[in-house]
């Protein structure tokens, strides 16, 4: 089934599971001081000629590549979900819990169960046999093809909001504790997706 391919390296994860079906988790949007935490569960064709060439951690790839590669995954996938947890949820329950809301939510809405999950770094809270790799978005197929989905999704998003809140310019830094975020927090105060619980924080931090 595991013939050469163009990302033989990052089967190895998957290669442990013959003839079994396996689905992979991912989040984007942990460390952001605004926006909701996005996590993807996924279950990608592993027959070589359905590999998809380029399916890497997301964070190591362009914006230009992620956004080709998301449709591709869209596509080719066997099953996947999308589910994003947002600010009030986040500060209600902290990110590492909303987090694994998240992921949890993403694997239960999958229309195939899987026979295994790989989880990038945490353990869930799930009804099925699963794998906690540490940085697995670099190792495992499934996990990389989650972790783009997710990022895209909540890339998206945060375009989105920008058009509602154009003075935070979240669509160039996606609610990520930029210089030009805190300058622009300080200058507006908090929108209504701004985590309340990380810009006290961050912002006690930098003044």
């Amino acid at each position: 089934m595991f013939l050469v391919c163009y990302n033989i390296y990052m089967l190895d994860y998957e290669k442990n599971y013959p003839n079994m079906v396996i689905a992979g988790i991912d989040e984007a949007g942990r460390g952001p001081l605004a926006g909701p935490v996005v996590c993807a569960c996924v279950i990608m064709p592993l027959q070589a000629d359905l590999i998809i060439e380029g399916i890497n951690d997301s964070k190591k790839l362009t914006e230009k590549k992620r956004e080709i590669l998301f449709e591709q995954i869209k596509e080719k996938a066997i099953a996947y979900s999308i589910v994003a947890i947002d600010e009030k949820t986040i500060d209600e329950i902290n990110i590492l819990n909303a987090t694994k809301l998240g992921m949890k939510k993403a694997f239960e809405a999958l229309s195939v169960k899987p026979d295994i999950v790989l989880v990038d770094a945490v353990k869930l809270d799930i009804d099925c046999r699963q794998d906690s790799i540490i940085k697995g978005d670099a190792l495992s197929y499934n996990i990389a093809s989650a972790s783009i989905l997710a990022k895209v999704y909540r890339d998206h998003l945060m375009k989105d909001y920008d058009e509602v809140y154009p003075q935070y310019q979240f669509a160039k830094h996606k609610g990520y504790g930029t210089k030009v975020h805190i300058e622009m927090l300080k200058t507006y105060g908090e929108s209504p997706i701004h985590r309340k619980t990380f810009i006290k924080n961050f912002i006690n931090k930098a003044e």
